[in-house]
């Protein structure tokens, strides 16, 4: 028997994940480990996990709308999230406006969207959506307000952690295994 992402969640969050159709990913702290990295030349350089961006692909070829934002003017989120063809928006300032924008676009409602993240700019959308996520360790202020919280830590698989509890709970699992494309 494979590994099972849902092994260790409630009924009741394994119903939410069920209703996702996007997921939204906050950058720093969450898609990375949340250190900022500054050469002699005032450039800023941070770590991305693998592994998290083949989830969110993985989330892209089964029909959930994979979404970037952060707060931050990031070029490295900007070509991260332009490698994986994520959409991304960087220097957000309010990301509960932009994220009804999106529900908007996608004709879809604010429980039918799954946000992870780690700090204080992320939670009007974690307390707005219908699975409300944050890493391992996130600010305390955080964990205590969302749904549910991963075992693994920001840049370290949190979001991929996700990526395969919304694929296993949309009954997608098998494909993913199997390698097929939708």
């Amino acid at each position: 028997m494979p590994f099972d992402p849902l092994y260790s969640l409630t009924p009741a969050l394994i119903q939410r994940a069920r209703r996702i159709r996007m997921a939204c990913f906050d950058v720093d702290g969450t898609l990375t480990d949340g250190r900022l990295y500054y050469d002699h030349q005032g450039n800023e350089s941070k770590a991305y996990f693998v592994q998290d961006g083949l989830g969110l692909k993985l989330l892209q070829r089964h029909g959930i709308v994979a979404v970037i934002i952060t707060a931050r003017n990031s070029a490295s989120a900007a070509k991260r999230g332009a490698d994986l063809k994520i959409e991304t928006h960087i220097g957000v300032r309010d990301k509960l406006a932009l994220l009804q924008q999106l529900c908007q676009r996608e004709g879809i409602e604010l429980d039918q969207v799954a946000f992870i993240g780690d700090d204080l700019p992320d939670i009007t959308c974690l307390r707005a959506v219908g699975l409300s996520v944050a890493p391992a360790d996130a600010h305390p202020w955080v964990a205590q307000t969302v749904h549910w919280q991963t075992e693994a830590g920001g840049g370290r698989g949190a979001a991929r952690q996700l990526c395969d509890v919304l694929l296993a709970a949309g009954g997608h699992l098998e494909a993913v295994l199997a390698g097929e494309q939708p």
